[in-house]
């Protein structure tokens, strides 16, 4: 019956998303969009690569510290290689075990830890790289000068230290055991939004667009936190929804702006996919001593 259930949510997901794509497409002609990404130019595509990697590097990084504060000591080498194969899992075996769900299976395989302390790291690590990147849509909100959005810059820049405080709040409350490296993480955080914003930059150059810069960031932000929602397979749908409606908004050209998201969709996938490796080569968890 479980796996059932799980089989039903996969296919569910994925019919969720052909619709969202082809809602998408009969707006904008995909040839059209696919002849902006294959336009792109190489160079900028590589330094794309390299930021996004980078970004996922920190990411691995910040999961780590919450994993040696329950004990779990990996090396980040190790740690590494297990956060490239939830990549993997994420993206390409959705319905089966998510990369995450993986992640906690694999050290509790491995480490006398109590679950619940597994799972909480995990889903905080989740939310700590969610409310950095509400922090720099609310950086971002504030300092374009989009009419729709000006009455309420004051509630946007409210905004950022309410939500740190609060969730800052919330594990001093309820997850004593790894408050102390919360700022450490958000500081993390930020370098993996940082790198993610320099990967999209790369993309813009690879595109040829030149203006409009802070109004793409400020779509990419958004859909990025949309694409935690997990209602479509890795995003895909959703984060191109929403730039073709963020352009819509914005007075931006759409179907550079779906393009944009397909580039990045793409940077993703090929990097994801390289944990293949430890699918079926699965790391050691070697620890610190």
């Amino acid at each position: 019956m479980e796996n059932l259930r799980k089989k039903g949510i996969t296919l569910l997901k994925v019919a969720i998303s052909a619709a969202l794509l082809y809602f998408i497409f009969t707006k904008i002609p995909f040839s059209e969009v696919l002849a902006i990404v294959k336009r792109s130019q190489p160079l900028y595509v590589v330094g794309a690569l390299v930021f996004f990697v980078l970004s996922k590097i920190f990411a691995a990084l910040r999961l780590n510290l919450y994993f040696h504060k329950i004990g779990v000591l990996l090396t980040q080498k190790s740690n590494l290689k297990l956060y490239l194969l939830g990549m993997f899992y994420n993206l390409f075996l959705p319905g089966g075990i998510g990369g995450d769900a993986y992640k906690g299976y694999y050290v509790k395989q491995h480490f006398e830890v109590p679950t619940k302390k597994v799972v909480t790291v995990l889903l905080i690590d989740r939310l700590s790289g969610l409310l950095l990147l509400f922090v720099f849509a609310c950086i971002l909100g504030v300092t374009m000068e989009v009419p729709v959005l000006l009455p309420f810059t004051w509630l946007i820049g409210l905004c950022i230290p309410m939500s740190i405080l609060i969730f800052w709040g919330l594990q001093r409350r309820f997850f004593t055991y790894i408050v102390a490296v919360f700022w450490r993480s958000c500081a993390m955080s930020a370098l993996v939004q940082l790198a993610q914003l320099a990967c999209v930059l790369m993309i813009l150059q690879a595109l040829n667009i030149q203006v409009s810069t802070m109004e793409y960031l400020f779509i990419f932000m958004i859909s990025s936190i949309v694409s935690v929602l997990p209602l479509t397979i890795g995003g895909i749908g959703s984060r191109e929804l929403v730039f073709l409606y963020g352009a819509l908004w914005l007075g931006l050209e759409e179907d550079r702006s779906v393009g944009i998201s397909m580039l990045f969709f793409l940077i993703t996938a090929f990097v994801s996919f390289l944990g293949i490796w430890y699918h079926f080569q699965k790391p050691s968890l070697n620890t610190k001593p």
